[in-house]
């Protein structure tokens, strides 16, 4: 199955230390939405937004890494997922069930999310943005 990352699984050591039978396939838009962080966790979150982007990478997972993803994301209790289409594909991702007040991430979590930007080769300016609420 296709996965879209756009935060902390961006980082691809981490991304196959989680997921064993990950590919990471290329980069791409999500449109219309746009990149936040929030929760008592400060991760990073998705959320409908006219005209904006969110960047990520397209991962092929198997069946078991989904699991592991969705223990990972603590779906469905923190994270819900969400389905797209991409050139036809449906794309699975996650986003947070409740959209509570922006809070910063902390520095390690950034780190990670910067690193995985580094892996996918994503434009950082997109992520100062979401920083800079």
């Amino acid at each position: 199955m296709l996965y879209f990352a756009y935060g902390s699984n961006l980082h691809h050591f981490q991304m196959r230390r989680r997921c064993k039978d990950s590919k990471f396939l290329k980069k791409i838009n999500l449109r219309n939405f746009r990149l936040t962080f929030r929760s008592k966790y400060r991760a990073a979150d998705i959320e409908p937004k006219k005209n904006s982007i969110v960047p990520g990478g397209l991962f092929e997972i198997s069946k078991s890494d989904e699991k592991k993803l969705d223990i990972y994301e603590d779906y469905p209790t923190l994270y819900k997922k969400y389905y797209f289409f991409y050139y036809g594909k449906k794309v699975m991702t996650y986003t947070m069930v409740n959209k509570t007040p922006f809070r910063f991430p902390t520095q390690r979590y950034l780190n990670v999310v910067k690193r995985g930007y580094k892996d996918c080769n994503l434009d950082n300016k997109y992520l100062e943005q979401a920083l800079h609420y």
